[in-house]
């Protein structure tokens, strides 16, 4: 499994399209807009007029968390105070914890009052897959995450016949909500091949709307080929962005969309340009390991790249991918 992550845009729009089909009390609002550097925000208004008729959130939208922590979340916000803060904002050298990038991308979305927030997120390892639901979602969840309620799913189970509610907190007045809600939920995470999906929070309206208000997700890439009616359509695919502060080469560029092409895995990180040492290793296991007995003989300084390929890739991309290194390995003269 190769795990890559998503835009929270693509991630609720994911979840708005699918979710319905196993959750048909999923009503979501649709109403999502991005601002990058260089979108004409007046047009984008003209496009979404909601957001000169409501009250909205506008955050980024770049692959990191704690955006309120950072200063970086506009709530309860018109118009006017929406285009103040994507001026103010957009192309910002920020650092966030010891990552230092430019803010490129702005979500924008309906501010949605609510009281209470709550957390649910879905995870995997070899044998099950996990849901994890606590009542004190938000940005405090790490501090409270005794709070936090495991249930492990053993592969392959039918989720509509499960006794979730046994293995949940009481959930009073919302406990039929938030039981179809979560199984809705662990349907589309197994049929889409999620890898990850955390929404935190999500809250609950007065007339038991569920809205989710903040979504981090992963998919399987090595299962776009799946899904070419949603995710993986070849003619709009998904994209997978890369982390907030990263910069991609060319060389890491090219490999990545060889990846997204083909069922098996290819991978490539430029560690050195002027390194002395390059691996081309079958197998994302063998590849650490070779790294740290590297490492572990006192020649990190010297690694010139970690990557691997795997899932029996065609001859025409082992080529290209063997021939990308070897470019790397040749580019410069040895002294």
């Amino acid at each position: 499994m190769a795990q890559k992550n998503i835009y929270e845009y693509d991630a609720k729009r994911l979840l708005a399209r699918e979710l319905p089909k196993y959750y048909p009390e999923f009503n979501y609002h649709n109403k999502l807009a991005v601002a990058e550097c260089d979108t004409d925000i007046e047009q984008l208004i003209k496009e979404n007029p909601w957001i000169d008729t409501e009250k909205v959130v506008v955050k980024p939208d770049q692959l990191f968390g704690k955006r309120g922590k950072a200063n970086l979340l506009l709530l309860d916000a018109n118009c006017d105070q929406m285009k103040q803060f994507c001026n103010d904002n957009l192309d910002r050298v920020c650092e966030i914890g010891e990552i230092r990038g430019q803010i490129k991308r702005l979500l924008i979305e309906p501010f949605i009052p609510h009281r209470e927030e709550y957390y649910v997120s879905i995870t995997s390892d070899r044998e099950n897959d996990i849901i994890h639901f606590s009542f004190e979602g938000g940005i405090f969840i790490e501090e409270h995450w005794d709070s936090v309620a495991h249930i492990p799913i053993p592969l392959g189970t039918d989720i509509s016949f499960f006794d979730l509610k046994s293995k949940l907190p009481d959930l009073g007045i919302f406990q039929d909500v938030v039981i179809a809600f979560i199984k809705g939920l662990f349907q589309v995470y197994v049929d889409q091949d999620f890898a990850f999906l955390e929404i935190n929070p999500f809250a609950i309206t007065e007339d038991k709307t569920i809205i989710p208000l903040d979504v981090k997700a992963r998919l399987d890439d090595t299962a776009l080929f799946l899904h070419q009616d949603t995710w993986g359509n070849p003619n709009q695919p998904i994209e997978f962005p890369a982390g907030f502060g990263q910069k991609m080469t060319e060389e890491e560029a090219l490999i990545r969309d060889l990846d997204e092409k083909t069922g098996a895995s290819l991978k490539l990180k430029i560690l050195n340009k002027d390194g002395r040492i390059w691996t081309m290793v079958a197998g994302g296991g063998a590849s650490v390991i070779y790294t740290d007995t590297i490492v572990d003989l006192g020649f990190g300084n010297e690694l010139g790249n970690y990557g691997e390929y795997s899932g029996n890739p065609s001859r025409e991309h082992t080529e290209i991918y063997a021939q990308t290194i070897i470019d790397l390995i040749t580019a410069k003269p040895d002294p």
